[in-house]
């Protein structure tokens, strides 16, 4: 079982949800992502003991890769979704992100949704990356179970740069 114990005492963090954009268009429609429990990724102290020599903006972007990575899972169960990995950048008030405890670095559970308003950015696949992503897709449990090849496919998505969008943009982007 998985357990989770508070993260911070701050204000606000900086947390990376996994989307797809049907869940984006979600977030825009209904004005928030969840219904919660939500999984994120952060830079957590397990990110920081993961990634010693790593600075604050590597972890960040640590913590973004692994929620590109959680995208590539929404995907495989959203066989209609476009094959583009989606993120959402949001601060999260004091209290809602806690660290899961037998989870990877920098996994937290969210025990509320995620307001739009409290949104900061919007990372996307460029449309050039989709058959990169829809072979990673079609090759996530293979390599889940240690398969070298399927591994290389799902790292394939990697060599795409999620690109970075305003909140604003979102109706454009959808």
């Amino acid at each position: 079982m998985l357990t989770a114990v508070p993260l911070t005492k701050a204000a606000a963090m900086r947390v990376y949800l996994p989307l797809t954009l049907p869940g984006l268009d979600r977030l825009r429609r209904t004005g928030e992502a969840g219904p919660a429990p939500l999984t994120a990724w952060a830079v957590t102290p397990a990110l920081h003991e993961w990634f010693p020599s790593g600075s604050e903006e590597e972890l960040e972007y640590a913590a973004l890769e692994q929620a590109a990575e959680a995208s590539l899972v929404l995907l495989a169960a959203e066989p209609g979704a476009a094959r583009r990995r989606v993120v959402l950048a949001a601060d999260v008030p004091e209290g809602l992100a806690a660290v899961v405890e037998a989870g990877e670095p920098g996994e937290v559970r969210l025990s509320g949704p995620v307001p739009l308003a409290k949104a900061a950015a919007v990372h996307v696949d460029a449309p050039e990356a989709v058959p990169d992503v829809t072979a990673a897709v079609r090759a996530l449990e293979e390599a889940g179970h240690g398969d070298a090849e399927a591994r290389r496919a799902v790292d394939g998505a990697f060599g795409h740069e999620l690109l970075w969008f305003a909140v604003q943009e979102i109706d454009s982007l959808l």
